[in-house]
């Protein structure tokens, strides 16, 4: 039988890909390594930037894998079954990119061993490290003792159900932390909300599983393996629901803030949304509504999603981009703007942070192309 196209040169080809930017990035984390964060966007006024932004992204596509492992471990929803483990992987990789961006954030790598060697428990930050960490092991863990167990056409042993039980809160639990980090900060008044971590984990659940599906579509296309449609329709509805969800919620605070009439809240605000005479910022915030409501109309439509053709793919790509924007350039970089004393600093990401970012999304993709690939190969050996 003729060999599918990923396992042949496309593969080869996309895998050096990745490694060539991988590559491009370390050369330009060396730079900063070298000449410090000074060569970055970042500054006094606006210290967190597109590092930070990614981060708060990729820690919800962490989270989200509990969307298909909630259903096929506690309600025994067989559909989930062919894509559960895809779920897993897909958020080690997110969790390690996560962590990546974090590392890179810092600026000097001997301040990641401060965190280690005078733990502060009243920090969120170490908290969220923890959290962070116990999460990446665990799913590696379930998700290559499962995948052993099916090679093998055996069944997962007793002692992994505790261990997939206890990944449900975590996987909340992950992104919420991150909520509590921007929302304990009582000087910036855009983060200083109760509503940020329902915001969150509502935002993940449509942005993680949007990529999943895609994923899977992926795989689909280039290898032998089909996730179901049964499998993909389920996913998308809960897509819909959460996008539903975030943008009540988005609406939620807009009504709160404007009608509350607090100055210091509604500043922020105003300037994200055209006076900031930032147009980066401005652009990319309504960019993100525009998309965000556009995919939510045609998500709505079932026979959108019964299709799983290109309008599908689309719409979910269209999800991804706008919570990347809004989890983004238009959340963390705002909260900055304008300061407590009312100063408005301008930020925009230099060519070196685009570049250590890309070669950190190089590492997650890569380390989701290895994983899946193995899981593919699982799947598509004949019973024994």
């Amino acid at each position: 039988m003729r060999e599918k196209p990923l396992n042949g040169r496309i593969y080869r080809a996309w895998v050096a890909l990745l490694l060539a930017m991988i590559g491009v990035g370390f050369f330009s984390y060396l730079r900063q390594l070298s000449l410090g964060l000074g060569i970055t966007g970042m500054g006094r006024d606006v210290s967190w930037g597109l590092y930070i932004a990614n981060f708060t992204f990729l820690v919800g596509v962490a989270a989200s894998a509990v969307i298909v492992v909630l259903p096929y471990y506690l309600h025994n929803l067989k559909a989930f079954g062919t894509i559960t483990i895809f779920g897993e992987f897909l958020a080690v990789a997110a969790v390690t990119m996560a962590i990546l961006f974090i590392f890179v954030d810092l600026g000097q790598p001997a301040r990641v061993f401060n965190i280690v060697l005078y733990p502060s428990p009243q920090s969120i930050l170490f908290w969220d490290m923890i959290v962070l960490s116990f999460y990446l092991v665990l799913n590696l863990i379930i998700g290559w003792r499962t995948l052993e167990a099916e090679r093998q056409g055996e069944v997962p042993p007793t002692w992994l159900k505790p261990l997939i039980l206890l990944s449900i809160p975590l996987a909340i639990s992950i992104h919420t932390v991150t909520a509590f980090i921007y929302s304990g900060l009582s000087a910036r008044p855009l983060w200083l909300t109760a509503l940020l971590a329902p915001r969150f984990l509502a935002s993940a659940f449509a942005s993680g599983p949007s990529l999943l599906i895609i994923l899977c579509l992926i795989m689909k296309r280039f290898t032998r393996f089909d996730a179901g449609q049964e499998a993909i329709q389920k996913v998308a509805l809960i897509v819909t629901y959460a996008l539903s969800i975030h943008l009540f919620f988005f609406l939620v605070e807009l009504f709160t803030v404007f009608y509350g009439g607090i100055p210091e809240h509604e500043d922020h605000f105003r300037h994200l949304f055209g006076l900031s005479g930032q147009p980066l910022l401005t652009v990319s915030a309504w960019f993100s509504l525009i998309l965000a409501w556009t995919a939510f109309l045609v998500l709505i439509n079932a026979r959108v999603r019964k299709a799983e053709g290109a309008l599908l793919v689309c719409a979910l790509l269209a999800v991804i981009v706008a919570v990347w924007i809004e989890k983004g350039l238009a959340f963390v970089v705002p909260g900055f703007i304008p300061s407590p004393l009312g100063e408005s600093a301008a930020y925009s990401p230099t060519i070196h942070e685009i570049l250590i970012t890309k070669g950190v999304w190089s590492v997650g993709l890569l380390i989701i192309t290895i994983l899946f690939r193995i899981a593919v190969s699982v799947k598509e050996e004949p019973p024994s």
